[in-house]
């Protein structure tokens, strides 16, 4: 896999604390990211795909039954000491804005920010880790129509991000983020000052951490990396899990490194 990118310097933060009630009942004892994909958990299938492109420093901000990340990460991943988990004990009564806030102290270098519900595959990583420099870099695909519980996403002329909502009205938007974001340069620095000053107002707790890059898009500071092309899906609801599997057939009993 060709990855022109030194990923030794390069971590991964997956945000991974909640509880995923969408997928009730399957949620019910169960973390959203425990949930299997062909037998294989949503968070191991990130986690393989992150070691194959390198990268072996990886946190997991945790909440809902992180016992039970634990005991994965104990059983299959124990060769791997850098890879962490941090509890998030706010995991009931904030976003992932919070989890964010828990996950400071790994934004010390450049880094990889997922959600936890996403499986991806590893060349779609490595697509993002060799895209044009910028601070931050927002991974988008595109597709005809955007439903109401995307992350969509309004490009300028130049492929730079402009606005990332839920709300853009339709005629505005050109893509959708994926949950993958790349921090490059002083990228991790200004995405962590602006979360220690969002969460000094109250009401931010039930914000979500792409209302940040959002704010930060006005600065022209967030690129954007096309990944059409590439597989991945996230797990919402209990037909995606059926989705991914499909999509992921063909890597379900192989690992890339473990």
């Amino acid at each position: 896999m060709k990855n022109n990118t030194n990923t030794q310097a390069v971590k991964a933060i997956i945000l991974s604390a909640g509880q995923g009630r969408r997928l009730l009942p399957l949620t019910e004892n169960t973390p959203k990211c425990l949930l299997p994909v062909s037998d294989k958990p949503v968070i191991a299938w990130q986690i393989d795909a992150l070691l194959a492109v390198g990268i072996d420093n990886i946190t997991i901000i945790a909440g809902f039954h992180v016992d039970l990340i634990e005991a994965l990460l104990q059983k299959h991943y124990a060769h791997h000491p850098n890879i962490t988990i941090l509890f998030n004990p706010f995991y009931e009564v904030a976003d992932n804005l919070a989890s964010c806030w828990m996950a400071r102290p790994a934004m010390d270098g450049d880094f990889l920010l997922l959600n936890g519900d996403t499986v991806i595959e590893s060349a779609l990583f490595a697509q993002v880790l060799n895209s044009e420099p910028a601070p931050i870099t927002l991974s988008v695909d595109y597709k005809d129509a955007y439903d109401a519980d995307d992350m969509k996403v309004q490009l300028d002329a130049d492929n730079w991000v402009k606005q990332v909502s839920k709300i853009i009205p339709p005629d505005q938007i050109n893509a959708e983020s994926i949950g993958l974001i790349y921090f490059r340069d002083q990228g991790p620095q200004l995405f962590r000052t602006a979360v220690e000053s969002a969460l000094r107002h109250p009401a931010e707790l039930s914000s979500w951490y792409l209302s940040i890059i959002d704010k930060l898009a006005d600065e022209r500071l967030v690129n954007s990396c096309s990944v059409a092309g590439y597989r991945w899906c996230e797990i919402d609801f209990i037909e995606d899990l059926a989705k991914a599997g499909i999509l992921f057939a063909d890597q379900a009993h192989t690992k890339d490194d473990t």
